[in-house]
C-alpha cells in the first residue's frame, strides 16, 4: 500500500442523502444520511470511505468533513479519527463549500500538502481496482503540480442517472484532458456515450492545495477569504462563532457545476476499470448492486472472497429497508 507523507485525503459526508430518503429512516423515524447507513448491515459507508482513503494517505492524514446537524451520527467516528481531522461544517452549503473548508483547515497544518477528496457514500465491489487509480492520481500529482485530476469509471451499463466524463487527448503519463462533462443523459446519449467510451464521474479527485485554493479563489469570489477570516478569527478565541456566522449567509455552490466545469483546460482524468462502483444514488441502483451480491468481492488484501456482514444494529441496513419496502409494495 503506498503512502506519500505529503498527501492527505479528505471524506465528503455532509449530504442529506435526499434522493434515497425513503429508505434511510431509522426506527424512531428519523432520517438518517446515506453515509452513515450501512449497505447490509456491517460497517456504515462512511466507515468504508474511511478505510479506502488509507491507500494513498497515513491515518493521521485523513480528515472527513460533515454538517454540525448530523452530529448524532459522526460523533461515533471519533474512534477512528484524530479529533483535528474531523472537519465541522455549520451546516451544508454544498460541496464547493465543504471542499473550500477542507482545503483551508488542511494547508494550516501543511503548506505543501495534496488532497485527495472521495464521496462518503458510494460501494465498491473491487477495491482493488479503484485503490490502483487512486495511487496513480497521487502519483501523476507529483508530475503535474497544476492540474486537479479527476477519476473516472468504465461504465459498466448505459445509465442515464449518472454524470459522464468526455476523455480529451491522451497524455504522456496515460491520463486524458477533459472535453466536457454530461449530466445524466437521455438514454439514447447515454448509450451513444458507452460506445464513445465515455467514463462515469466517481467524484474522486485531487490536486494540489495550494492550487485548488487558487481555483476556488477565482471562481467562489470573495467567499474565500471570508472563510479564511472566519476560521482566523475562530482560531484566536473570537468566541469561536464566527464560521457559524459566516455560514448563515454563505451561498450554497456546486463543486462540479461551479468549479471543474468552469476550468476544464486545468482537468485531466485517469480511467479506473469497472469495478462494481455505484453511488448507491437511487433505489433502482441499490437494488442492482444487492443482486450483485452474490459474485465474489476483491477484498484490499488482493484475495478474492463472498460478501461477508458483520451485524451493526445500530445502523440502518439498506439492504433490510429496501426488501421491507418490496414486501409492503
Amino acid at each position: 500500500m503506498m503512502r506519500n507523507s505529503a498527501t492527505w485525503a479528505v471524506v465528503l459526508a455532509a449530504g442529506d442523502g435526499t434522493r434515497l430518503a425513503t429508505l434511510t429512516t431509522d426506527a424512531s423515524g428519523n432520517s438518517v444520511p446515506k453515509q452513515f447507513c450501512s449497505l447490509n448491515g456491517g460497517s456504515a459507508l462512511i466507515q468504508e470511505t474511511l478505510l479506502r482513503a488509507r491507500y494513498v494517505a497515513a491515518p493521521e492524514q485523513v480528515c472527513a468533513i460533515v454538517a454540525q446537524q448530523h452530529a448524532p451520527h459522526w460523533r461515533t467516528l471519533r474512534a477512528s479519527l484524530p479529533q483535528r481531522n474531523l472537519i465541522v461544517q455549520p451546516q451544508n452549503r454544498g460541496t464547493a463549500n465543504g471542499v473550500l473548508l477542507s482545503v483551508l483547515s488542511i494547508l494550516q497544518r501543511d503548506p505543501l500538502a495534496r488532497i485527495v477528496f472521495l464521496p462518503a457514500d458510494h460501494f465498491v465491489l473491487d477495491e482493488n481496482a479503484l485503490a490502483r487509480a487512486l495511487r496513480d492520481l497521487v502519483s501523476g500529482l507529483n508530475h503535474n503540480p497544476e492540474s486537479l485530476t479527476l477519476i473516472g469509471i468504465e461504465p459498466e451499463e448505459a445509465d442515464p442517472e449518472l454524470g459522464y466524463i468526455l476523455p480529451g487527448r491522451s497524455l504522456h503519463d496515460g491520463s486524458r484532458r477533459v472535453a466536457g462533462f454530461i449530466e445524466k443523459p437521455a438514454p439514447r446519449t447515454a448509450q451513444e456515450l458507452l460506445r464513445a467510451r465515455a467514463l462515469w464521474n466517481s467524484f474522486i479527485f485531487g490536486a494540489q492545495g495550494a492550487m485548488l485554493l487558487g481555483l476556488l479563489r477565482r471562481h467562489l469570489g470573495a467567499s474565500v477569504e471570508d472563510m479564511a477570516t472566519a476560521l482566523a478569527r475562530d482560531a484566536q478565541g473570537a468566541g469561536g462563532h464566527a464560521l457559524a456566522e459566516f455560514y448563515q449567509r454563505l451561498p450554497t455552490a456546486d463543486f462540479s457545476r461551479d468549479v471543474a466545469q468552469r476550468a476544464t483546460y486545468l482537468l485531466r482524468v485517469i480511467r479506473a476499470p469497472a469495478c462494481g462502483w455505484s453511488d448507491l444514488g437511487t433505489p433502482r441502483r441499490l437494488a442492482e448492486i444487492l443482486r450483485r451480491f452474490t459474485a465474489p468481492r476483491k477484498c484490499g488484501t488482493g484475495s478474492t472472497s463472498e460478501v461477508h456482514f458483520l451485524a451493526n444494529p445500530g445502523v440502518v441496513n439498506l439492504a433490510a429497508q429496501h426488501a421491507r419496502l418490496a414486501l409492503a409494495g
